[in-house]
Parts: C-alpha cells; sequence; structure tokens
C-alpha cells in the first residue's frame, strides 16, 4: 500500500471508529508506530481535524467525513448503458469486471436512484447476437497496455498458411468492423502493426517493461494505416433497403438525397470490388446509378453466384 492509499485509509479507519491508538493503526496498516504518527501529522496539516486524547487514542471531530463518491442518476444510467454494449464484445472477463464496478456505485447511491437504476438495468437489452468469445481475455491485453509491459503470443494473420510467434509492445487498442483491434510495436517487422485481438492464441504478459513511445499517435497511425475512402458511387436504395445501408456501410455517406420509393445515397469506397460485394446482398433493394464501372461487378458477382449454386462452377476452398 503507498502512501496515499493509507492516508485516506486512515481516514477511513478513524471515520469507522470513536477512538482509536496509534498502536492499534499501526498493527491495522503493518507499519510502525513511528510511521502512523507521520501519517497523522501529514493528515493534519492537509486540514483534516484529528484530535488527541492522552491515553485514550485518536478521533475525528464531530462532523468531519470523507466525502463519498456520488453519481447523479444520469451518470448511473449511461454507466448501465454503456454495460449493456460492453456485453456484446464477448469478453466474460470485461463483462465481470464491469458487472463488480456497478455492484459497487449501486451500493453508494440513495435508495431511490438506486430502485431507479436497477430498473433500468433490467429493461435494457439487445437484439444483436454478442461477438463470439476470443481465445484471450481483453483485460489481459488492457493490463499489458497500462502497464507497459511485452506481450508474447501466436498469431494467426489473415491470409497466413501457419501462426507465427510475436512478442509486441501494446500501444492501444480500436474497435473496428466488429472486433477489438491491438496496436503494438512488433520487435519481429519492426514496425507498428494491427492485430486482432480474437486472433491471439497463448498470450502472456511478460515481465519485462518497456519505455513509453513518446513519439507515437495511435490517430496518426490510424489515419494512414487505414485506406481514405476516397471513390464515390450513387446508389439506389428503395424504402425496406435504406435504413440497413445507412446502419452498414462503415467507409460512411457523402451525400443523400430523397428519391420515389426509396433514397438516393452517394457511397465513400475504399474499392470497387468490395462495395459490389455488399451491394450484391441487396438483390433487387439496391440499383447503381453511378460510375458506369460498378454495376457490371456487381452483375459478374451475381452470375458467378448463379453458377456456383446451380453446381457449374468448380467448389473453392477446402474439401
Amino acid at each position: 500500500m503507498n502512501r496515499i492509499d493509507r492516508l485516506v485509509g486512515l481516514i477511513l479507519y478513524l471515520q469507522s471508529r470513536r477512538v482509536a491508538t496509534a498502536e492499534a493503526m499501526a498493527e491495522h496498516f503493518g507499519r510502525s508506530v513511528r510511521t502512523i504518527y507521520r501519517d497523522l501529522h501529514a493528515l493534519g496539516e492537509c486540514g483534516v481535524p484529528i484530535a488527541a486524547e492522552a491515553g485514550v487514542g485518536y478521533r475525528l471531530l464531530r462532523g468531519y467525513h470523507l466525502p463519498p463518491v456520488n453519481f447523479s442518476e444520469q451518470e448511473a444510467c449511461a454507466l448501465a448503458t454503456s454495460a449493456v454494449f460492453a456485453g456484446r464484445s464477448g469478453d466474460a472477463d470485461l463483462r465481470r469486471n464491469i458487472d463488480s464496478a456497478l455492484a459497487k456505485i449501486r451500493a453508494v447511491l440513495p435508495g431511490p436512484e438506486r430502485d431507479r437504476s436497477l430498473r433500468l438495468e433490467q429493461g435494457l437489452g439487445t437484439a444483436a447476437q454478442p461477438a463470439p468469445p476470443g481465445p484471450v481475455a481483453l483485460s489481459l491485453v488492457q493490463r499489458a497496455l497500462v502497464r507497459c509491459r511485452a506481450l508474447r503470443f501466436s498469431y494467426q494473420g489473415y491470409g497466413k498458411d501457419a501462426p507465427e510467434e510475436r512478442t509486441v509492445e501494446p500501444l492501444g487498442l480500436v474497435y473496428y468492423c466488429d472486433r477489438w483491434h491491438l496496436i503494438a510495436w512488433c520487435r519481429l517487422r519492426r514496425a507498428y502493426r494491427d492485430f486482432r485481438v480474437d486472433r491471439l492464441a497463448a498470450p502472456e504478459m511478460l515481465a519485462e517493461s518497456f519505455a513509453p513511445h513518446q513519439d507515437f499517435s495511435l490517430a496518426a497511425f490510424l489515419k494512414e494505416a487505414m485506406p481514405e475512402p476516397g471513390l464515390r458511387a450513387e446508389v439506389f436504395f428503395d424504402a425496406a433497403s435504406v435504413d440497413r445501408a445507412r446502419r452498414e456501410w462503415w467507409p460512411g455517406l457523402a451525400a443523400e438525397a430523397p428519391a420515389a420509393g426509396g433514397a438516393v445515397l452517394t457511397l465513400r469506397a475504399v474499392s470497387w470490388p468490395h462495395l459490389a460485394a455488399w451491394l450484391l446482398s441487396f438483390g433487387r433493394g439496391a440499383r447503381v446509378l453511378s460510375p458506369p464501372t460498378l454495376a457490371p461487378l456487381v452483375v459478374e458477382l451475381a452470375l458467378e453466384a448463379a453458377r456456383h449454386h446451380a453446381g457449374d462452377a468448380a467448389p473453392s476452398g477446402p474439401a
């Protein structure tokens, strides 16, 4: 226990008792009586009103209390809402820690606010299925990040035939495309890399620590690593599809205009094949207006899918 924690602990100790001796406090905190005397003197200099009675002990003057951590009703509701979305991550350890934190928050709420917070928690939910649990608890990666400790794990990269052992220096955690990503300095590649957390296998936080990368900017890395969606496509979506299109297309919209029976969305895109594959999933609910090269790509993908399902295409992938 560091000194700040011990000083706060001394106030709470005295707050819970009418009187206490220096010897009892020394035994409770595992320190010498001399250390307790110094701590009490420091608290007095900070304005904590401690009275001493010769032959009796120490006590806090009547009326003084260490103020509890209070949460407004809105703050408690916001935290309860965050817990619902955290449950979608599929990380049991994260959910367990959030539940524990919420229990502590409820404990300091006044009765009426506590009842309202509980009603909200019971009334919140999400219809979306949580992400499948990964092989590693997110909290392990978080601990390595905040403690500046190296991580070692086996990593199966996208399209790789076999996993590789990596030792990295964790620098950031980013959530995108429904997955957590670890941004770290990879000692094997001697460069900053993006690792999907659900692909980490047999992770181990090493005893070895590393110096913070003062010149590293997470925002700058993400801007450089993620391709800029510089392409634009105009697509008509019917009324049944337009809301899904707004919600799903992660590069975002550049513009939107109402149209009879639906809306015309100007989609930002990174590549035409990627956009074409996504548009195909809408069936007759989407129609490409521009550019003229995009519609033939959708048609080609549709024909390939038709041939595949008709049995005319050679099977692909592992047998």
